[in-house]
């Protein structure tokens, strides 16, 4: 069985008289890709920022590696490896690839701003953010000013950023949006490698490169969870075809 990494039970947010998600109940897996699809206003957006520790959850337990972390803030999330990414590019468009990814990392150690660290201290984390990223396919590029890369690559050097962190569990929202062809295939390549390693919970709109990419999705509609099985189970659901993709379920 594949290591469970991250769960939600029961996961409920209100604001006020509306409830944004209700009773949803996920789990991300080691070596395993789950999208997340739904309409807009499904609930998608809540549905992470509570995983993510960016809002708390009005009912429900979340739990990382079977220890309940509902309580735990964004930041502490961060820390125990739980990595996030936003629909709109974050990154620090005035430093170089490095620095943007030096400072990721570097938020990992116990006293990260330090203004006398050790040497040795320095150069693992400079080494770490190197690692990054490399695996994000951003190597040669280090030295290149964050805002003077194209669209397709300040993702990249996004996911670079939350690599550095070390973090196991991976949530992004909206990784290609966007993006053309090219970019959008390149995106792709880099998930289906980052998965084998770590969980993943990508929130998307390009339906065909979920099916490229995702092993299992879950669709949400007003707030909670309509279905959640295999891309095939998903494409051929009559549920989820009335509710979501239409005409283009039948797309291969």
């Amino acid at each position: 069985m594949s290591e469970v990494l991250l769960a939600a039970e029961g996961m409920t947010r209100r604001f006020g008289g509306l409830t944004a998600n209700h009773n949803v109940n996920l789990s991300l897996e080691r070596g395993v890709l789950h999208a997340l699809l739904g309409p807009n206003g499904a609930g998608k957006s809540t549905c992470i920022n509570m995983l993510s520790g960016d809002l708390p959850p009005s009912e429900g337990t979340i739990r990382f590696k079977g220890e309940d972390i509902t309580g735990l803030g964004s930041h502490q999330r961060s820390k125990i490896g739980i990595g996030r990414s936003y629909q709109r590019t974050n990154i620090f468009p005035k430093f170089s690839v490095l620095e943007n990814c030096r400072l990721a990392a570097q938020s990992r150690n116990p006293r990260p701003w330090r203004l006398f660290a050790d040497a040795l201290r320095l150069a693992d984390t400079v080494e770490r953010a190197r690692a990054a990223i490399a695996e994000a396919g951003l190597a040669g590029r280090e030295e290149r000013i964050a805002g003077t890369l194209s669209h397709g690559e300040q993702r990249q050097l996004e996911i670079a950023m939350v690599l550095a962190t070390d973090a196991q569990v991976l949530l992004l929202d909206e990784p290609l949006a966007g993006m053309g062809s090219d970019e959008s295939a390149q995106m792709v390549t880099l998930l289906n490698r980052l998965k084998a390693t770590r969980a993943i919970l990508l929130v998307e709109h390009d339906m065909d490169a979920v099916f490229a990419v995702a092993d299992r999705i879950t669709v949400m509609v007003n707030g909670q969870v309509l279905e959640s099985g295999t891309p095939q189970q998903i494409r051929n659901s009559p549920d989820v075809q009335q509710a979501y993709l239409g005409h283009e379920a039948e797309h291969e």
